[in-house]
């Protein structure tokens, strides 16, 4: 008999991170998140400071076999003058009585706090944070920070009448698709660029609180238009900085200037997902830690995560400059390929200039809705 158990205890919130290390137990492609990175993103992220969650597990007699959270995003809804509420960290066995079950319990809690819109998902917590469906590109494991689930799952979430709201693009690039084309495109946008007095340069890591509190500013103000965006704190820009640092290379960071001040920025992390998906259960010790340190300079890929231009120096070229050069540096020390993700499927002037690089859009996720 199936029931549905709401979070409560330590050892409730272990089961609820561990659960999907027992469903993907036979995938080759699956990636165990770290279970002290999700603790703390379900726990103490500064994002409980203004909004709040609930998380859920589905039981059969004693089994687990499926897990949500519905999640009450304040600053998305105040942003966007909306009254909407979110799903997501959602995993289930291909059932659709059983997804049915998660999802009618989630969109109750939802409606209990006042929720009249819809229900958006899967986003843990916001698109600052992993979100979408993977729906194409099933074949290989995901990078770092993207979400990765069974071929099934689209069919529960659009049995339940979940529909698309908008997809999200991720951009494959390897040797073949980058050749001297695309090195002398990169190299006449940059001395256009500077014909403009717009220079583009490394992030400086010695000062790099200095640097955080720019990016910040243009950070929240080049997303701002994006289908969902929530612009983040101080707080929790500081709380992203500091765990991006501890990974950050300064040729994959790269900043756009305009007399002195950021009007843009790139970066890239190391795709530690190569050494995660050997680490058993998500668990650092004994042994998992060491595989981390020591396995860093074994990563042979990149994620571009982040890129953004500030109204007003768009269309310019800065953001296929930096991507360029961003890919170039991967080549340079000997990386063997790179995902830029996310884009949006309408964000034509980024995706074009993806495209003049030769990036292939080789996976796309899904983020969905329906009215509560």
């Amino acid at each position: 008999m199936k029931s549905i158990v709401a979070v409560s205890s330590k050892k409730q919130l272990a089961t609820f991170i561990d659960f999907p290390h027992e469903l993907y137990k036979s995938d080759p492609n699956y990636v165990p998140e770290l279970f002290i990175a999700q603790k703390d993103l379900l726990t103490t992220h500064p994002f409980h400071k203004h909004s709040s969650l609930q998380c859920f597990l589905l039981y059969d007699d004693k089994q687990v076999i499926g897990r949500i959270a519905a999640i009450l995003n304040n600053s998305h809804n105040e942003m966007n003058k909306v009254n909407d509420g979110f799903f997501g960290f959602f995993d289930c066995i291909n059932d659709q009585s059983a997804a049915n079950l998660l999802f009618d319990t989630a969109s109750q809690w939802l409606k209990d706090k006042g929720v009249t819109g819809k229900v958006i998902g899967p986003t843990n917590f916001s698109t600052n944070e992993s979100c979408g469906l993977l729906i194409q590109g099933f074949d290989m494991p995901p990078v770092v920070m993207m979400p990765y689930n069974a071929s099934y799952y689209p069919g529960l979430l659009e049995g339940w009448g979940l529909r698309k709201q908008v997809d999200l693009i991720a951009w494959s690039f390897t040797g073949e698709n980058y050749d001297d084309r695309s090195v002398k495109l990169m190299d006449r946008l940059e001395e256009r660029l500077q014909r403009n007095d717009i220079t583009i340069r490394k992030i400086n890591m010695k000062n790099f609180k200095q640097e955080a509190d720019s990016l910040r500013e243009v950070y929240n103000k080049a997303w701002d238009k994006n289908l969902g965006f929530v612009p983040l704190n101080d707080e929790e820009f500081d709380y992203q900085a500091k765990d991006l640092k501890l990974v950050l290379d300064a040729d994959f960071c790269l900043v756009a200037e305009k007399d002195g001040k950021l009007v843009g920025f790139g970066a890239a992390i190391p795709d530690m997902n190569q050494i995660q998906i050997k680490i058993k259960k998500g668990r650092l010790f004994p042994t998992g830690i060491f595989k981390l340190l020591f396995g860093k300079k074994k990563v042979k890929g990149i994620r571009i995560l982040l890129l953004g231009v500030v109204d007003g120096y768009r269309k310019m070229g800065i953001e296929a400059c930096i991507y360029g050069k961003i890919i170039k540096a991967y080549r340079a020390k000997g990386m063997e390929y790179a995902e830029a993700s996310w884009t949006l499927e309408h964000n034509d002037l980024v995706n074009n200039a993806i495209i003049a690089i030769k990036g292939d859009p080789y996976k796309k996720y899904r983020i969905y809705e329906r009215e509560i």
